[in-house]
């Protein structure tokens, strides 16, 4: 039978639930169970595919195509489960389901109403395509007390009744605030989180508090009291010098015993010597390096969330401290490139959207070319790379993309139709937005003897992809007699995949996102040999 944790979250947002959600599943994994996590974003776009970064944070993609919230990314880099789309729904994708099916007529002309019909869609969600999962982990968005997640609330309520307490579990992340005037935690704020839950029919099992210092056992005792929890399930949930030390931290507070108490589950203590070393690697590295990314949405660091973990794990592998340099793309539109980059060990153009801030990253792939220093493209990083190729190597001055308008040598241009698998996806122009880009996991073919089938060790591989634009191959001629090697195509040989310039240190460029797929106990290879081309670089400098 499988058990469900519904994992909700009070008093402010950005407490963590992704994380504490994706920790907690490493703890039950290294006790032997098979975990599967799943979020429900009360927001009310379909997916978060048309939405700002600077709105919800980086778009995370999965191996089947679904535009997720960030959060999967992170149960995915703890747990090693492939997210699926059935692992993220927002209220948009619930109410349109239930739309469309009374436009079919299915509810044989009922009122169609919040409940059941709304809680009934969630409920379905939440336990539909399992297998033999032992537990899932099922995280609601927001905060208490928002009206966007009270349908949310109702159905994990519901389903409390249909499961029955054995197998279904209640855990409330919050707040205990340190007021430095009184010089004492408060735990009024909590008592108040847990009222609201009440209020809607809900009793949390376990209190996972969030705090910046110890929380003394009196606090414990008093939350318990006020709360109505037992005092061993107040769980303290204190920062840690890394995110990769929070499995170990929760178990040293108890959180996976008290899970296991509550399911009355005899199960043998965690094996958390995967957590131990990469802890260990993270807090002592041996070195340290300098990486500039060079984007358009650097005043917010989750745009660029699984980038930055990417990048630490590639310094796991290094066992190197990686020093992240967060650029805005357009200071460079002044000419000023030089004075931001010099002394760099490594400089990455991430993905991005349109026109703002172009200019800036073909700069900054020209610095990293002209002074041998490892550059890394990803997706927009490896078009711009090519526009600069073009014109500055190949000579085509009036190179361009078309995302950005007519030009004269379009090297970049909009993808109409491609191939996934047997199926072929078309898109038009002024098309829809939302879910009309190339996404998901594709095949590339790489050239024997090219630097990336080296890094890879293969001659095919399978990345994920998101984007809408793509390198014209017209182009591959002219580019490839410049210094520009395509060294990875499509396997029907009509798309580039990646870009390398074989008489340089290390200058790749990707159209996929290989981000989404490095874990800490499994660097991406590319991110792996990217800061040991960085590791070099400083040994230089």
């Amino acid at each position: 039978m499988t058990r469900f944790i519904f994992i909700t979250g009070g008093v402010v947002s950005s407490l963590g639930k992704g994380l504490a959600s994706a920790a907690l599943g490493a703890l039950l994994q290294a006790r032997g169970f098979k975990v599967r996590l799943r979020k429900l974003d009360p927001y009310i776009n379909v997916d978060p595919g048309t939405m700002s970064p600077y709105q919800h944070g980086e778009v995370y993609v999965t191996d089947d195509g679904a535009e997720t919230d960030l959060d999967l990314g992170h149960y995915e880099r703890f747990t090693g489960v492939g997210a699926r789309q059935s692992d993220n729904v927002t209220t948009g994708r619930i109410y349109s389901d239930v739309i469309a099916k009374e436009r079919r007529g299915d509810y044989l002309g009922a009122t169609i109403q919040v409940i059941p019909h709304i809680t009934d869609a969630i409920k379905n969600f939440v336990t539909s395509d399992l297998t033999d999962e032992d537990f899932v982990l099922c995280e609601i968005g927001g905060t208490v007390g928002d009206i966007e997640g009270l349908p949310f609330l109702e159905a994990i309520r519901q389903l409390r009744n249909e499961l029955g307490r054995e197998n279904s579990m209640y855990l409330h992340l919050t707040l205990i605030p340190y007021i430095r005037t009184a010089g004492e935690l408060k735990t009024k704020p909590t008592q108040h989180s847990v009222k609201e839950l009440l209020s809607v029919g809900i009793q949390p099992d376990v209190l996972l508090c969030r705090a910046d210092r110890t929380i003394p056992d009196g606090e414990r005792r008093k939350i318990a009291q006020f709360c109505n929890v037992r005092e061993e399930a107040v769980i303290p949930a204190l920062d840690v010098d890394t995110i990769y030390s929070v499995p170990i931290s929760y178990h040293k507070e108890g959180l996976d015993d008290e899970v296991c108490r509550h399911f009355n589950i005899d199960a043998p203590p965690p094996d958390l010597s995967r957590w131990e070393e990469i802890s260990e690697r993270v807090t002592k590295p041996e070195g340290e390096v300098s990486i500039a990314i060079v984007g358009k949405y650097t005043g917010l660091m989750d745009a660029y969330k699984s980038l930055a973990e990417a990048l630490a794990h590639g310094g796991i592998a290094n066992n190197v401290h990686v020093g992240t340099q967060w650029v805005d793309s357009e200071i460079f539109e002044s000419g000023d490139t030089l004075h931001h980059l010099e002394g760099v060990h490594g400089i990455l153009v991430p993905g991005g959207f349109g026109e703002r801030g172009s200019e800036g990253k073909i700069a900054a792939a020209r610095f990293a070319r002209e002074r041998k220093i490892p550059y890394f493209g990803i997706c927009f990083g490896m078009q711009m790379a090519v526009i600069e190729a073009a014109r500055n190597m190949a000579g085509l001055a009036k190179a361009g993309s078309t995302e950005f308008g007519p030009c004269e040598d379009p090297v970049v241009g909009l993808m109409t139709e491609w191939l996934k698998g047997e199926e072929l996806h078309r898109r038009e122009a002024g098309g829809n937005m939302g879910g009309t880009m190339r996404l998901g996991a594709y095949a590339c073919g790489l050239e024997k003897g090219s630097r990336v089938h080296d890094i890879y060790g293969d001659a095919e591989i399978s990345e994920r992809h998101r984007h809408r634009y793509e390198v014209n191959t017209t182009y591959r001629d002219v580019l490839e007699k410049a210094g520009l090697k395509f060294s990875g195509m499509s396997p029907d040989g009509v798309l580039p995949e990646i870009v390398e310039i074989p008489d340089h240190p290390w200058y790749v460029g990707v159209q996929f996102h290989p981000e989404l797929k490095s874990k800490p106990f499994e660097p991406h290879p590319l991110f792996t040999s990217f800061i040991a081309g960085a590791v070099h670089q400083s040994r230089l400098v």
